[in-house]
């Protein structure tokens, strides 16, 4: 009877298992353009169109619009990533068949035509006469993408066809050279190259300006009636000659074993996915909000970039839509990291140690840091999360070698703050700048033009560093935590001296920002004047729940919080907890950027304020709301930087990659 319960239990947990695999071998399949990516550059530097990148490539592609028949046979692109994105071409890569027979090209824009972005994937399903055509692009590196194309006969008798590509560049500096069967095209000074390679023997023709080309099979295929034929081209774009020579077995790997490369796609993707989407969150078993899911995953896998120039760890740009933000940012990284541990936990540590880098002698972290080194932001740093994503990594990954490595640097950063951002030595910090700039020490903040910051003045602390005359709540609330979350990281390394130490210092901290910072006639938190020790009180601001957030807040201070947040008249709006109160007489999202509109890391730290204090259903509906009203946010629009507190209209640049990440979080 034990044998046979035994068997049992072994037959039934192999049937749940292929169950399961075929549940998730099917998830990328399930979720068909969740983002709009249909687009035609008009000009080398136009990035209203955008779409797909993958692995951390330096290049990505679009897909061509349904009115825009003549560019079938091709995915749009690549628009290449350095210091701002360019397109070199509007199609590199497009098919050409020739009918053998009457020694004519087959006019694929007469074809019947359908595109999808699928997650990690592109497709392209062409009918025209008795050929059904698939062309798959993927990334199989982060340097190369490959091109699958499938021919298939659908008639009833023998075709003969010659298969080849055409390609024309945007800029006539910009050259086209061949090289065997390898075309490259050169620009930015040849300091930049794309290389495209095919896996069938070539002839080809480059036209006398080089701007454009025709390459093709110097022997022609027969398929017999049902037969198929593969051929593939490869992209591969770098940025030295060194890069390319050792990328070229990867090149040949995908040339002679798509198959196997295709498979690899499959299962990564489906694993991001299958991540994703195993949560306890009810919104998850709903298609719609799935599909949200799914779209925040495919935006922070297309922002990633890999190591190349000065970047010497993988990171995420905010936005590859937006020429601006061809970097990597302190604040948003770590912000992309917590969402990104739960599905790419490398790409997560990546993040972490991307920013630390550059950490230098004092303990600072640069803002920003970018492909070439001299652009780095060194003017002011951002507030201080990165103890939280390191501990948040942690949890997820119980990675002890990560939290070993990134300790000692996460402890000089904390006392940065205090050494530099202290201006009066009483134990609270205030943002600033390292060259007495008030523009630079507003950007510390995060919040660029916040109404709070619009009477702040500079202060001298020393040589390297001034900070604002105010003292501000949301700051000294991160520095708590950060002190929470250095505790628990030194209780993991059994580093007790410091356990104690930030135990005690979170507690004496504590306690002063529950009272110096907190108006109990308006029942809300403000930042402070050093000079007069008064709070700011002319504003409501989304710093004012950070002390939730934190879990600093007295349960009285937590109700009467709340009671603003869920004001009608002031955060309680359509698209709720905008950064600034409604009520404010400078309250506006069109113009204002952190004067009203909603940046989804606000809201999510409301979300997790509220609950924080079991505020449950307030925060619930509010989770709601950020996930309904944001308009175009469950149909096939871009995740937008911020949106629109009373209409809910995606604001500033789309693709963002910091509201993916608090909305992945937001779902999960």
């Amino acid at each position: 009877m034990r044998i046979l319960f035994t068997i049992t239990l072994i037959i039934t947990s192999i049937l749940s298992s292929c169950t399961k695999q075929k549940e998730i071998s099917d998830l990328q399949s399930q979720f068909v353009n969740i983002l709009d990516i249909n687009g035609i550059p008009q000009k080398p530097y136009d990035l209203s169109a955008f779409g797909f990148s993958d692995k951390g490539a330096w290049h990505a592609y679009s897909i061509p619009p349904k009115d825009s028949t003549q560019y079938n046979g091709s995915f749009i692109g690549p628009l290449v990533m350095k210091m701002y994105g360019q397109w070199p071409s509007k199609a590199l890569s497009q098919l050409k068949i020739k009918n053998v027979e009457t020694n004519n090209f087959i006019d694929l824009s007469k074809a019947k035509a359908e595109f999808k972005y699928l997650p990690g994937k592109l497709q392209q399903n062409l009918i025209i006469q008795d050929l059904s055509i698939q062309m798959d692009l993927i990334f199989v590196s982060n340097r190369t993408s490959l091109i699958r194309t499938k021919i298939k006969n659908n008639g009833e008798k023998d075709i003969s066809l010659i298969i080849g590509e055409k390609g024309s560049l945007f800029n006539p500096k910009t050259k086209l050279n061949l090289v065997g069967n390898r075309l490259t095209v050169s620009f930015n000074k040849g300091n930049e190259f794309i290389t495209i390679q095919n896996n069938y023997s070539s002839g080809a023709i480059i036209n006398k300006d080089s701007s454009s080309y025709y390459i093709h099979d110097t022997k022609a295929i027969t398929l017999k009636p049902t037969e198929e034929k593969t051929t593939c081209t490869t992209h591969t774009y770098c940025f030295s000659k060194e890069e390319y020579s050792s990328e070229e077995q990867t090149i040949k790997n995908a040339l002679l074993n798509f198959s196997d490369v295709f498979d690899s796609n499959n299962k990564r993707w489906n694993k991001y996915l299958s991540a994703g989407l195993n949560t306890d969150n009810k919104l998850i078993t709903d298609p719609i909000y799935q599909r949200v899911k799914v779209k925040t995953i495919e935006t922070l896998i297309s922002n990633w970039r890999s190591p190349a120039g000065d970047l010497k760890h993988n990171g995420n740009f905010p936005s590859a839509a937006y020429h601006g933000f061809y970097g990597f940012w302190s604040w948003d990284s770590w912000k992309h990291a917590v969402a990104l541990v739960n599905f790419n936990p490398e790409l997560a540590k990546n993040n972490i140690l991307s920013m630390f880098d550059y950490q230098d002698e004092m303990g600072m972290v640069a803002d920003c840091v970018y492909f070439n080194r001299s652009e780095n932001n060194w003017r002011d740093t951002k507030a201080p999360l990165s103890a939280w994503a390191v501990w948040k990594i942690y949890e997820k990954t119980k990675d002890i070698d990560f939290i070993k490595t990134m300790y000692p640097r996460l402890v000089k950063y904390h006392n940065w703050w205090y050494k530099y951002r202290d201006h009066n030595k009483n134990g609270l910090c205030e943002y600033g700048s390292t060259d007495g700039t008030l523009i630079a020490a507003k950007w510390e903040s995060g919040m660029d033009n916040a109404v709070r910051f619009d009477e702040a003045k500079v202060l001298k602390n020393n040589d390297k560093a001034w900070s604002l005359n105010q003292e501000s709540v949301d700051l000294n609330a991160y520095l708590y935590a950060e002190k929470i979350f250095l505790m628990q990281l030194a209780q993991q390394l059994k580093i007790s001296d410091d356990t104690e130490k930030y135990q005690n210092e979170a507690k004496a901290l504590k306690e002063k920002v529950s009272t110096l910072f907190w108006d109990e006639t308006s029942g809300f938190f403000y930042d402070r004047n050093i000079e007069t020790g008064k709070l700011i009180l002319k504003q409501q601001g989304t710093e004012g729940w950070i002390p939730l957030w934190a879990k600093i807040a007295s349960k009285e201070q937590a109700q009467k919080v709340m009671t603003v947040m869920t004001d009608k008249s002031k955060f309680a709006t359509y698209m709720p907890l905008p950064t600034l109160s409604a009520s404010n007489n400078k309250f506006n999202p069109l113009k204002g950027y952190w004067r009203g509109p909603v940046w989804l890391d606000q809201a999510y730290y409301g979300i997790i304020a509220l609950e924080n204090y079991s505020f449950n259903d307030e925060a619930n509906i509010f989770r709601k709301q950020l996930l309904d009203n944001a308009k175009g946010l469950k149909g096939n629009s871009p995740i937008h930087e911020n949106y629109h507190p009373l209409t809910g209209e995606g604001l500033n640049a789309e693709h963002f990659s910091w509201s993916a990440a608090h909305l992945y979080l937001i779902l999960n």
